[in-house]
């Protein structure tokens, strides 16, 4: 097929795009500047610039490159883009992305309608955000949490458009987990070798992780297939902060991580980071592996860190 994967030269774009190629799918990725195009070319892709944030920019692109499905996997939460990871400013930290995944969403999905490509592919996310009531682990019929009255609530608002449009237009919603891999391990270990990252409470709330490249190969077989419907993206276990944290500093050859309580720990790190740690519900991928076939190379975290670690 003929792929145009918005978004390419990011951090899943970097491991996508190859694996498609790897299929024999001819790629179409976009960056937002002409110094990432070599880095696209070298791959085997044909590179091209566009802002996803305008509209004229997103239906050339998709005219000139006539695809059979668009994947988008515009974000700019990159420091280059956004700065360090501040989830207690976390409306500021994922403004652009926000509005790559309302403003992006609705500019892709025009120039899809205009073009006619037939099938959609867009990435949300499934890590912490499950909807706080129940259990700790949830499905696709589950929604994301709103998280009113915190800074992550615009981001929430934000992924909630991109997915009920994508599925209006009948293409594949895929809620990604906090993603490792390449290009993500220092974001993740340096706060913890600084001891900065610590356990807050009793580390009760429950995240879900995904490598970059099983997140890709998931993306592979959604475009294959021609999915419809939201699939959660991660891996076999959803796990406790109070689990997942201290393993990440043992590979990571750092200090086990503090504890402080719940009270002292949200005026320093924010609402969203002590909800996350103590609240988060995590997600499950039954759904992706029985209808897309999926099977997670790193089908647990623990596997994960220790190799990327090594």
């Amino acid at each position: 097929m003929r792929v145009f994967v918005a978004g390419g030269s990011g951090v899943l774009g970097r491991r996508l795009v190859p694996q498609l190629l790897g299929r024999g799918h001819q790629v179409t990725a976009t960056a937002t500047s002409a110094a990432k195009l070599a880095m696209l070319e070298d791959m085997g892709a044909d590179g091209i610039v566009m802002d996803g944030l305008d509209a004229a920019s997103v239906d050339e692109a998709v005219m000139a490159a006539q695809p059979d499905v668009i994947v988008h996997q515009m974000t700019a939460i990159s420091v280059a883009h956004a700065g360090k990871a501040d989830l207690k400013h976390m409306d500021r930290w994922f403004a652009g992305t926000n509005r790559l995944r309302t403003e992006g969403t609705d500019h892709l999905l025009a120039a899809a309608a205009a073009h006619g490509v037939p099938h959609f592919v867009a990435q949300s996310y499934g890590a912490w955000n499950g909807i706080r009531r129940d259990g700790w682990v949830k499905t696709e019929q589950d929604p994301v949490d709103a998280m009113t009255g915190t800074p992550a609530e615009p981001g929430m608002k934000a992924v909630r458009h991109l997915e009920d449009a994508v599925v209006k237009a009948g293409g594949a919603v895929l809620r990604y987990g906090w993603f490792y891999g390449p290009g993500t391990m220092d974001d993740l270990v340096e706060p913890i070798r600084k001891r900065q990252f610590p356990v807050v409470g009793g580390g009760a709330g429950y995240c879900s992780w995904v490598h970059l490249d099983d997140a890709a190969s998931a993306t592979v077989l959604a475009v294959e297939h021609k999915a419809r419907g939201v699939f959660n993206i991660v891996d076999d276990e959803p796990a406790p902060a109070a689990e997942w944290q201290p393993y990440l500093a043992e590979c990571a050859g750092a200090k086990r991580p503090m504890r402080v309580p719940a009270w002292l720990a949200r005026p320093l790190a924010g609402d969203v980071a002590v909800m996350m740690m103590t609240e988060g519900r995590g997600f499950s991928n039954a759904k992706a592996k029985h209808e897309l076939g999926w099977e997670p190379h790193h089908p647990s975290w623990r596997q994960g860190f220790k190799t990327e670690l090594a």
